[in-house]
C-alpha cells in the first residue's frame, strides 16, 4: 500500500540539547489506522506534530500525499494543512461562542473555502449530531464534543487525520464511541488516521501500532490486542529503566 504520510530520518532537538526524535523513519499507509505509542518522553507527540506540519523538525523530511512539507515555507504549509490535514485533539479545541455547525466549518472558512451545507449536515448526521447543529459546546457531553472535532476534521476531506490522545479526557463509554468512529472513518470512508495514545485498549482499535523509545522507532505490531500492546510497552519501559540505571 502507498504511504500517505512518510517521515525520513526525522530529528528534533530542543533548546538545552534535548533530543525528542533521533532519526525516525516510518510510513503510514493510505486507508490505515495506526496508533503511535511509547513511554513518557519517547517522542510520540513530537513525531505527530512534526508529521502534521505543526512543528518543524531539526532535520529530515516529511511527506503528506506526495508533498514535502519540510521543503515548504510557513504560509503555504499552513494553507496545505487547512486543506489536506485534519486534527483531533484531547481538549476538542472548540470555540464556545460558536454552534456545532459553525465549529464544524471553521477550518473550511479559515482556508477561504465555502462550506457545502448539504455535505456538512450529512457528516453531522452520520456522527449522530444532526439534531445538535445549533447547540453550543457547553451543552454537549465530552463524547459529543469529540465527535464535533471529528466532524470538523472530516469536512475538509483531508488526506490524513492526526489524533493526539483523542480519548484522554473521556469516560469509558464515550472513549469507545470515539474509537469506533475513528475505525469507521478508516474502514468505511477510506481515510487515514494516525493516533497517539498511551492506552493499550485504545491502540487495540487500530490496524497496527508503531512503538517509540528514546526518540527512535522500537518496533511495530499488526492486529494489536490490548494485552499484547501492554506487554510490549512494559518491556520498553523496563529497557529504558535499565539504560538509565
Amino acid at each position: 500500500m502507498t504511504d500517505i504520510v512518510r517521515v525520513e530520518e526525522l530529528y528534533k532537538t530542543y533548546e538545552g540539547g534535548v533530543t525528542a526524535l533521533d532519526g525516525v523513519t516510518v510510513g503510514f499507509p493510505a486507508g490505515s489506522f495506526t496508533a503511535v505509542m511509547g513511554p513518557s518522553g519517547s517522542g510520540k507527540s513530537t513525531l505527530l506534530h512534526c508529521a502534521a506540519g505543526l512543528d518543524r523538525p531539526t532535520g529530515g523530511r516529511v511527506f503528506i500525499d506526495g508533498t514535502e512539507l519540510t521543503a515548504t515555507r510557513d504560509t503555504p504549509m499552513t494553507k496545505f494543512r487547512r486543506t489536506r490535514v485534519g486534527f483531533v485533539f484531547q481538549d476538542y479545541n472548540l470555540l464556545p461562542s460558536l454552534t456545532v455547525e459553525q465549529n464544524t466549518v471553521l477550518s473550511l472558512r479559515l482556508a477561504g473555502r465555502r462550506p457545502d451545507r448539504n455535505r456538512v449536515r450529512a457528516v453531522l448526521t452520520g456522527l449522530v449530531l444532526g439534531d445538535k447543529r445549533s447547540e453550543r459546546p457547553e451543552r454537549l457531553s465530552g463524547g459529543q464534543r469529540q465527535r464535533v472535532a471529528v466532524a470538523r476534521a472530516l469536512v475538509t476531506e483531508p488526506a490524513v487525520i492526526f489524533a493526539d490522545e483523542p480519548t484522554g479526557a473521556l469516560d469509558l463509554r464515550s472513549a469507545r464511541e470515539v474509537l469506533t468512529l475513528l475505525r469507521a472513518v478508516v474502514h468505511e470512508h477510506g481515510r487515514t488516521v494516525v493516533m497517539v495514545t498511551h492506552d493499550p485498549v485504545a491502540a487495540a482499535y487500530a490496524d497496527s501500532v508503531v512503538f517509540l523509545a528514546d526518540g527512535r522507532v522500537a518496533g511495530s505490531l499488526s492486529a494489536p490486542t490490548a494485552d499484547v500492546v501492554a506487554e510490549r510497552l512494559a518491556h520498553l519501559g523496563d529497557r529504558i529503566a535499565e539504560v538509565a540505571a
